[in-house]
C-alpha cells in the first residue's frame, strides 16, 4: 500500500513513517509549510524571530525552516521520498483569521482543532494529490485509534495512553477523511516511540514535543492596537484598567493587574462594554453550556455520556440535550473556567461521539 505520511520533523511522525515502512508499505513523507513569507510574518519583528530561534517549541513560527529540514533529514535516514507543500495561504485564511476574530471577541479558540480538520487532514493530502503524488492512505503521528465499525462507518477512539491521547483535536473529521487515515501510534505509548527511535538511530529520538501552536505573544498575531478598558468586579465596581480584553483568558489568575487579599480570576470578557470581569475562584465554576457548530463522528441522540472541554482533561460525566445544530450540556460536577470558543468533545468510554464549539456558558 502507498501511504503519505504527514511529517513535522518530530519523533512521533518520524516513527510513524518508519513503522509503516517496516510493515512493507511504500511510504512517502510530506510536510506542510504554514509560516509563509507574507502577512503575519511581516508583523513579527527581528527580535521576535531571534526569540523563536533560541526557544523552540511551537507548530507555527519563523523557525519552521528548521523543522522542515529536520523532517527532510529523517526522511533520508528512513529512506523515503520527501515533499514540502505550501499551505500558508490556507492556514492564514482558515486558522489564523478564525483565531484573530475569536480572540478579539473575548473568546478562547483552539487553532489546533481547525488546523487538523481543515489543513493537515484536508489541504495537505489534497495538495499532494494535485501535484501528482499517488497514495492510498494518509498517516500521521497522532496518538489516537481510527477503526472501521461493523456498520462500515469509521470511528475515532482514544489513544491507549490517556496522557498522550489526541482524539480531542480530531472530532471535526468527516467520514470521507477517516476512511483514508492511518494512525499507528494509537496503540502505543510515548516511551515506546522514543525507544523505537533510539533503537533505529534516528536523530529526533530525544527531540522535545511542541508545546503550543505559537510560542510568542499572541498580540504579535492579532496585530491590533491597545484598547483601554475597565477591569471590574461582578457587581460592576471598577478595580483597574486593561489594554485589551484579548490579553486575558477565562480562569486566568496571574497577571490580572489588580491587588487583592484573595486570589482573583478572570470570570468574563465583555466585548460590548470592553470590560474584564474578575472575581474569586468560586465565580469561575459553572456546570452548564450551550454548544453549536456540531460535528458527529458516531450517531448520538443525547443522554448520558462523558465530555472534555480541554484536550488534557479526563472525560467527565454529563447529560446532553440535542436540538438541531446545538446542544445543551450539563456536567454532573462543577467545571472550572468553561470558555466560549473552546471545543467540547463527547465520549462513550473510549469512543468519540462528536463535539462542538461552546457558544454560551450558563
Amino acid at each position: 500500500m502507498k501511504i503519505l505520511v504527514g511529517m513535522s520533523g518530530g519523533v512521533d511522525s518520524t516513527v510513524t513513517a518508519l513503522l509503516l515502512k517496516q510493515e512493507g508499505h511504500e511510504v512517502i513523507g510530506a510536510t506542510m509549510a504554514i509560516w509563509g513569507d507574507r502577512g503575519v510574518k511581516e508583523s513579527v519583528n527581528k527580535a521576535v524571530e531571534e526569540k523563536f530561534h533560541t526557544k523552540h517549541g511551537a507548530c507555527f513560527g519563523p523557525d519552521e525552516k528548521e523543522d522542515i529540514e529536520a523532517a527532510r533529514k529523517v526522511a533520508e535516514e528512513i529512506g523515503i521520498p520527501f515533499y514540502v507543500f505550501d499551505c500558508a495561504k490556507q492556514y492564514e485564511e482558515i486558522v489564523l483569521d478564525n483565531f484573530k476574530k475569536e480572540y478579539l471577541n473575548g473568546h478562547t479558540p483552539n487553532p489546533c482543532v481547525w488546523c487538523n480538520s481543515l489543513i493537515k487532514f484536508d489541504v495537505l493530502p489534497k495538495l499532494a494529490k494535485a501535484n501528482g503524488i499517488d497514495f492510498d492512505k494518509f498517516a500521521t503521528g497522532h496518538y489516537v485509534r481510527i477503526e472501521e465499525a461493523e456498520n462500515g462507518k469509521f470511528v475515532i477512539k482514544r489513544g491507549v495512553n490517556p496522557k498522550k491521547d489526541q482524539s480531542y483535536f480530531l472530532y471535526r473529521l468527516k467520514q470521507e477523511q477517516l476512511a483514508k487515515i492511518v494512525t499507528p501510534l494509537g496503540t502505543r505509548t510515548k516511551e515506546e516511540i522514543r525507544e523505537i527511535a533510539k533503537l533505529n538511530g534516528l536523530t529526533v529520538a530525544e527531540k522535545p514535543d511542541s508545546q503550543d501552536f505559537y510560542y510568542g505573544d499572541y498580540n504579535e498575531l492579532l496585530g491590533v492596537e491597545e484598547k483601554e478598558g475597565n477591569i471590574v468586579s461582578p457587581e460592576g465596581k471598577i478595580l483597574g484598567k486593561h489594554k485589551g480584553i484579548w490579553n486575558y483568558t477565562i480562569g486566568q489568575r496571574k497577571g490580572v493587574g489588580v491587588s487583592s487579599t484573595e486570589p482573583l480570576y478572570v470570570i468574563e470578557l465583555r466585548k460590548d462594554s470592553n470590560e474584564v470581569v474578575i472575581g474569586p475562584k468560586d465565580k469561575t465554576m459553572k456546570d452548564t453550556l450551550i454548544a453549536s457548530d456540531l460535528n458527529w463522528v458516531t450517531d448520538f441522540r443525547g443522554g448520558k455520556c462523558t465530555a472534555k472541554i480541554r484536550s488534557t482533561q479526563e472525560p467527565t460525566e454529563v447529560n446532553v440535550e440535542i436540538n438541531g445544530d446545538s446542544m445543551k450540556v450539563r456536567f454532573d460536577n462543577m467545571q472550572k473556567s468553561i470558555a466560549i470558543g473552546q471545543s467540547i468533545v463527547l465520549y462513550d468510554g473510549d469512543l468519540l461521539l462528536g463535539g462542538g464549539i461552546i457558544k454560551e456558558v450558563c
